[in-house]
């Protein structure tokens, strides 16, 4: 095994040991349940996330479990429930998980998981290391105690990946276990000052980021938007529902399969470590700097 492998799984310990336990909430369920879904909630809490940007994404995910809809779009799957995880990323070694696997299948039980995510802190982060945070998912959803028919990591944040693993690597391994991954750029102009802006982040999002079969990306025009978008996303995610191209401009929708290596594909053409590139000034960087973990492969 390696050092990278082992230190994964300790740093995933220390994770679930911060947040939740999977008895803590009283929605859980018995081991080896069947579920629609097992979906990992995956959100940006990076330097560039403000304390007033950080209650607007969580208060979205609350408010979209709260949200009746949501709970129909559950309840129309064919076992009618699904298990949900959720999680912050920033730096590679700060992540956390907020909340562990837990069922939602009615109105009480959604509630309960809302009000799990509205007891938990907010959690402070540096650099943006969006493949780390896909990376703790698709570890959560290997330790998941539930059979799921779909596997899906929701994630969010208003920048490119600027630590750890080059995203669409850590991106094409997950896929290849039969992971969709979805993406919720966040896109607003507040952050044109920030060192790592991208005024196409939703092309580098659909990219670099998502994947899989029907994976599609939902864009929220700033951090107040981000209920009506999460909420609408977390629908199409849990119901057999897929976004249109014409029905909303909104949505991007990807091919129905990943492609193998080589095959045509969306292609961001800035470059998918356009990131890190960023952070030390057009360099790609193969080792640790000044202490940072970078880890490209």
């Amino acid at each position: 095994m390696t050092a990278a492998k082992i230190w994964g799984g300790v740093r995933l310990g220390m994770a679930i040991l911060a947040g939740c336990t999977i008895g803590e909430s009283s929605t859980a369920a018995p081991s080896a349940q069947q579920v629609d879904v097992a979906l990992v909630i995956v959100t940006d809490v990076s330097y560039s996330v403000d304390e007033n940007e950080a209650r607007f994404q969580r208060d979205g995910a609350i408010a979209a479990f709260r949200n009746p809809d949501v709970v129909k779009a559950i309840q129309a799957g064919s076992l009618g429930r699904i298990a949900v995880a959720y999680l912050d990323f920033s730096s590679y070694q700060a992540n956390r998980v907020i909340a562990n696997w837990t069922v939602v299948h009615d109105k009480a039980s959604a509630d309960a998981f809302a009000d799990l995510l509205a007891s938990k802190p907010r959690t402070l982060g540096v650099q943006t290391s969006i493949s780390s945070g896909l990376e703790l998912a698709q570890r959560l959803l290997e330790a998941s105690p539930y059979t799921a028919t779909k596997r899906v990591i929701d994630v969010s944040g208003d920048g490119p990946n600027n630590e750890g693993h080059l995203v669409d690597k850590v991106r094409d391994e997950i896929v290849a276990q039969g992971v969709v991954i979805n993406g919720l750029p966040i896109m607003t102009p507040a952050d044109q000052l920030d060192v790592y802006y991208l005024e196409d982040l939703d092309k580098y999002y659909a990219g670099c980021v998502i994947g899989g079969p029907g994976a599609f990306i939902q864009v929220a025009h700033g951090f107040e938007d981000l209920a009506r978008a999460l909420r609408r996303k977390l629908i199409l995610e849990i119901s057999d529902a897929r976004p249109k191209q014409n029905e909303n401009p909104l949505l991007f929708k990807t091919a129905a399969t990943m492609p193998s290596r080589g095959s045509s594909h969306p292609v961001y053409e800035k470059g998918c470590d356009i990131g890190e590139r960023m952070r030390f000034g057009g360099s790609s960087a193969s080792s640790s700097s000044n202490g940072v973990q970078l880890f490209p492969r």
